[in-house]
């Protein structure tokens, strides 16, 4: 098996044209469709469907993929502990971090940390709303996640790390005192809210626990964009429901006069370290999830 194979199929399945592909990797396109045709055939399958929109993977296709990811990052590995052989942890490491949680809050400080300890790894973080973190995992194109949620999900692992409580941030113009206490649900009736879209995890939370207590939303914008979020939270646009971590970044981005108090009933949920079921961490990937652990522990605090 040729592993540029493995390289050209990962490209033409991520750019989704076999067009794109070739441009990508600077060779002729009839020549990147003879190297999928050999690995076609070696596998004894089509891994790939054709359309006039791209190309789609079959069955096949997504085995070979996730295992494809895999081998490639395992070659990495290799190179990268050889060259390191006898010195300190060489190797690239991919995370990914939870937009709108705790875990967003930690990137600097995992690369700073990261780069401390063990300056031979390369670290590549992704904060990402439109992307799985577990599919991630399970295709290799992650080695571990911070995500909310305690699974189960097969393939992967989750180790809850974390509970985050949530917390209401608004302008005081919106009219809510700052006596501190829990804000009631059915107090904000009526109030308009800037919330991620509904299939981000803490928009689902927020809004099963207002279907719980028969309270209604006034979503009046849905924003992905935290900086964007605190500046419109501060403009008095609306007030946001976000867990504390994040509650407290808008708060401390904003010289306006903001309330944070937390939500009654309580609104909180787990923050889990993911990682494949199947395929072991490598030894720099086993050093930078100690950190992250640590990291997030830290938190608790």
């Amino acid at each position: 098996m040729d592993i540029r194979r493995l390289k050209s199929f990962i490209v033409i399945v991520d750019s989704g044209s076999i067009t794109r592909a070739a441009d990508l990797l600077h060779i002729a396109q009839p020549a990147l469709s003879q190297q999928l045709a050999a690995l076609e055939e070696h596998f004894g399958h089509k891994l790939l469907i054709r359309s006039q929109q791209g190309v789609s993977m079959t069955d096949a296709g997504h085995a070979v993929y996730r295992h494809a990811q895999i081998i490639l990052r395992q070659m990495e590995q290799a190179q990268a502990d050889a060259s390191a052989a006898g010195n300190s942890l060489a190797g690239r490491v991919s995370v990914g971090l939870v937009p709108f949680s705790s875990a967003a809050t930690l990137s600097v400080d995992l690369l700073a940390e990261t780069r401390r300890r063990h300056p031979g790894i390369l670290l590549h973080l992704t904060e990402s709303v439109g992307q799985t973190y577990s599919q991630m995992i399970m295709n290799g194109r992650l080695e571990m996640a911070l995500i909310h949620g305690t699974g189960p999900i097969k393939g992967v692992r989750f180790d809850p790390i974390l509970r985050e409580d949530f917390y209401l941030v608004a302008h005081r113009d919106l009219g809510i005192e700052n006596d501190g206490k829990p804000v009631p649900l059915a107090a904000l009736d009526g109030i308009p809210l800037l919330m991620p879209p509904a299939y981000n995890f803490v928009r689902r939370a927020v809004d099963t626990a207002f279907t719980r207590t028969r309270n209604s939303m006034k979503v009046v914008a849905e924003v992905e964009i935290v900086r964007t979020l605190a500046r419109a939270v501060a403009a008095g646009l609306g007030a946001t429901i976000m867990p504390k971590a994040i509650a407290d970044r808008i708060v401390t981005e904003t010289g306006e006069p903001i309330i944070c108090r937390i939500i009654s009933p309580r609104i909180e949920e787990t923050l889990s370290l993911c990682v494949s079921d199947q395929n072991p961490l490598s030894e720099p990937a086993l050093a930078v999830r100690d950190i992250l652990v640590e990291l997030t522990e830290a938190l608790k605090g």
